[in-house]
């Protein structure tokens, strides 16, 4: 009976999105033909527009985006993500499926990996069946010709499989990624990983590696440098800061940003993703100044 329940509530469960990520951006009618094309094949399909605002051919930032935001859609999500820069090479179409659940489409360039990893990749195919595919391929819009159709048919069940052959897990592409964060006897050293919209600088700083580190100077205040730029104090809210002001502060995804306050930090220091970002350790008067 336990088992018969099981399935009635697995049946009676929504389906769950197509979460769509592009570096497409919002001027052009790419993002909609691609919709289009979903809405042709599963029409009852509920499509969310993650970001198209991916700097574009950014591989770095679309992995980033893809990987801070899978774990907060439903189980079952298919992640629908063209940041294509080889599109029309040797590059392979790819399915992706994971222990958590969620599945992922798009090239294999090492933007799904990150996200994929962390979900727990269970099995990859080569999007190679012409049954899920349009009938024209162009070289140059394969969001719409391979990776739209395939995302579709997958949504409506159609087996990982029957895409295409099965490709070996580590034979996947990964993207570059920097170097984890390092502590030093006096300075904890990472880097500037993504800048967003608002212009605040993301590091690769997490807060674990952060506190390990604040524990080592009690009774001293931290501060955060940007390159070769002057000290930033930590706040634990953007409002903290006095307007114009600079700070660092944890931001929704728990790593490091650097931001001004109604301004734009990668603006104010020049920044960019590599930029190096550092933490040190100032001893406090014994009135509470630095």
């Amino acid at each position: 009976m336990k088992r018969k329940a099981a399935k009635a509530a697995r049946r009676s469960r929504a389906p769950a999105p197509i979460a769509m990520l592009t570096d497409f951006g919002y001027r052009d009618h790419y993002v909609g033909v691609m919709k289009g094309v979903i809405a042709s094949i599963a029409p009852d399909a509920q499509i969310i527009d993650l970001t198209h605002g991916v700097p574009a051919q950014s591989l770095a930032a679309g992995a980033i985006a893809l990987r801070q935001s899978w774990r907060f859609f439903p189980a079952d999500t298919i992640f629908l993500a063209v940041i294509d820069p080889g599109v029309g090479t040797a590059r392979r179409a790819i399915a992706l499926e994971t222990r958590a659940g969620a599945r992922f489409v798009g090239p294999d360039n090492g933007v799904l990996w990150p996200a994929a990893d962390e979900a727990g990749l269970a099995g990859a195919v080569e999007l190679t069946n012409p049954r899920y595919r349009l009938k024209e391929v162009s070289a140059t819009f394969h969001g719409r010709d391979l990776f739209a159709p395939a995302a579709a048919y997958l949504w409506r069940g159609v087996k990982l499989s029957t895409f295409g052959p099965a490709i070996a897990v580590d034979a996947l592409i990964r993207p570059p990624a920097p170097p984890p964060a390092s502590a030093t006897a006096d300075r904890l050293s990472g880097e500037i990983v993504y800048v967003d919209g608002y212009g605040n600088l993301v590091s690769n700083i997490d807060r674990a590696s952060y506190e390990a580190f604040a524990a080592r100077f009690r009774g001293y205040s931290l501060w955060v440098t940007i390159g070769k730029g002057t000290r930033i104090y930590p706040h634990k809210a953007y409002g903290e800061a006095a307007p114009g002001a600079a700070l660092a502060t944890f931001g929704g995804f728990g790593t490091l940003e650097v931001a001004v306050r109604d301004g734009n930090a990668a603006e104010r220091f020049a920044a960019k993703p590599g930029t190096p970002v550092t933490v040190r350790a100032a001893r406090r008067s014994t009135d509470g100044r630095q």
